[in-house]
């Protein structure tokens, strides 16, 4: 009985091995067309994962990462137990929470330019709503000092001829968060609408007509087929969203810090460049990194259960 099983075993791997050549032999062209897209995060995002080993390590650079003493969750507590874990974490999350809430402006802004007739005034308004994303983060800021400042800024121009006092927007802690997230919404609003313009383009136009004959309002077509028609993408965006909740874009973040609104402005990644790369504190920033990723991770997996319970919708 037991030869009997070992062969059966042995049919079935050979059978398996030969349905794997003769789809590879089959289709070997569109494995080649994959191929630079599988080198490329081979190279650049699994083979540097070794690395994250010095998160556990006391690194020093003469000694090399396999030299370095194993120090295990030391540089993990050093960071929960520290002054500033509390405030890190808060501004991280109230900063990615503001930004979530207004996660439906690109379908909204979408919905409705998919009911633009006027074809002309359309493309303009495409065309302008895009044009914002192509700016540097470094010319963003730029413009936001220049329409901000409290002496030369039109914007406090504009309040003193109201009648009222400049109002220091970039070195104020209360408006720091109002001025990332809105500003990161005119630069990346139009963009975003691109995929829901796509999938709006997928929905089949005689549902449409069908329901316009059923005495249907815009109104009651956008919400009973546009929207259902987009909402698998609306899940998958949604769930990749989550699982970069904790990754804010630090670059546009450090340009507007300052030690004026440095109370609502510190967040993990601005801490982890300092730490890392200007105080040199390789392990622990890496230790921080990870514990960023980790938090990504479970709420990516978590969301994408719940998506996958709730509706037909998921990554997996």
């Amino acid at each position: 009985m037991e030869l009997q099983q070992q062969e059966k075993e042995s049919i079935k791997r050979k059978s398996r091995t030969y349905a794997i050549k003769k789809s590879l032999l089959r289709n070997w062209q569109l494995y080649v067309f994959l191929l630079p897209a599988l080198t490329y995060f081979f190279i650049f995002h699994y083979i540097p994962m070794y690395g994250v080993q010095i998160a556990f390590k006391d690194y020093f650079a003469n000694l090399g990462i396999f030299g370095s003493p194993w120090v295990g969750f030391e540089h993990f507590e050093r960071f929960f137990n520290s002054y500033y874990f509390w405030r890190l974490l808060k501004n991280t999350i109230i900063l990615n929470a503001y930004g979530l809430l207004l996660f439906p402006l690109p379908i909204i802004f979408a919905l409705s330019l998919n009911e633009l007739k006027n074809g002309a005034f359309k493309k303009w308004t495409q065309t302008l709503t895009y044009a914002p994303h192509f700016i540097s983060v470094v010319v963003v800021v730029g413009m936001l000092i220049a329409f901000l400042d409290p002496v030369t800024g039109l914007a406090n121009h504009a309040i003193r001829w109201l009648g009222f006092e400049s109002i220091p927007f970039l070195t104020s802690p209360d408006w720091f968060r109002h001025i990332y997230i809105w500003s990161g919404q005119w630069q990346t609003l139009g963009w975003s609408t691109i995929i829901y313009l796509a999938a709006l383009a997928g929905i089949n136009p005689e549902l449409h007509e069908a329901a316009k004959v059923d005495g249907a309002t815009r109104l009651q077509r956008i919400l009973r087929i546009n929207l259902p028609g987009i909402m698998p993408t609306i899940v998958v965006l949604f769930i990749l969203n989550m699982g970069n909740f904790m990754q804010i874009g630090f670059e546009k973040v450090l340009l507007m810090q300052n030690t004026l609104n440095s109370e609502t402005s510190d967040i993990i990644q601005t801490f982890v460049y300092e730490t890392g790369l200007l105080e040199g504190r390789y392990s622990f920033a890496a230790a921080i990194g990870l514990f960023e990723s980790a938090i990504n991770i479970v709420l990516l997996i978590t969301v994408n259960q719940i998506a996958r319970k709730v509706s037909e919708n998921s990554l997996w």
